[in-house]
């Protein structure tokens, strides 16, 4: 991918992709608006003290790192899986300026360095294990209390919204387990109804209206 490194408004480093006329995060602020869409309308609402994360695009680790600092603020175990089909390299993620804005142990940088495929201890609440694939290729026993579906949109990579993809999420997920994500197009909400999902819509981030809470209920 060809990609440069912006600043979004709230002053965080995001990604635009070239090749697709597209960015990784909300232009209004990267860290305003992952924080608002999986730590408070995502992680946060799950009352558990140990849980279980998948992530769809590990990205530039932003996600990873805000729930680290979730874990440390709030004393909850998080065991973190993610998947990412085209990492960023060292040149790229060691310019993210996110350890300005989220105070963790450990560096956006260490998350990065983290190798492929092994289940690290990032620190004694925080557990790390990434995948290098694409999303259609990926499988798991594992089950998730919480997906975050952050991939680029449906008009970008429409493929990634599919009935079999959401459907894949919806069977990780344990009962009552909760799909989150910063999208809210009619499409994707009627295919994770048709799946099974109940679906809410919440207010979005700035610059976005509304977003999407989708839960397994059994």
């Amino acid at each position: 991918m060809n990609r440069e490194i912006i600043v979004t408004e709230d002053g965080s480093h995001s990604l635009f992709v070239k090749d697709m006329g597209e960015t990784f995060h909300s232009k209004h602020g990267a860290v305003q608006e992952s924080a608002h869409v999986y730590i408070k309308n995502g992680i946060a609402l799950i009352n558990k003290e140990t849980i279980n994360v998948l992530e769809y695009g590990f990205g530039t680790g932003l996600n990873a790192l805000l729930t680290l600092e979730f874990a440390v603020k709030n004393y909850k175990k998080i065991v973190y899986e993610s998947i990412e089909a085209y990492p960023l390299t060292k040149s790229e993620f060691k310019l993210l300026n996110y350890n300005d804005f989220v105070k963790t142990p450990v560096s956006l940088q260490k998350l990065h360095e983290i190798p492929v495929d092994i289940n690290e201890m990032v620190t004694e609440q925080f557990s790390l294990l990434k995948h290098f694939c694409k999303i259609e290729d990926f499988n798991t026993c594992n089950k998730f209390d919480i997906v975050y579906f952050d991939v680029f949109g449906f008009d970008y990579q429409s493929e990634l919204w599919s009935q079999e993809i959401l459907q894949k999420s919806y069977d990780f997920l344990n009962a009552n387990g909760i799909f989150v994500t910063y999208a809210c197009k009619g499409l994707i909400n009627r295919r994770l109804k048709e799946i099974g999902f109940t679906v809410h819509k919440t207010a979005g981030p700035p610059g976005k209206r509304e977003m999407v809470i989708a839960v397994k209920k059994i």
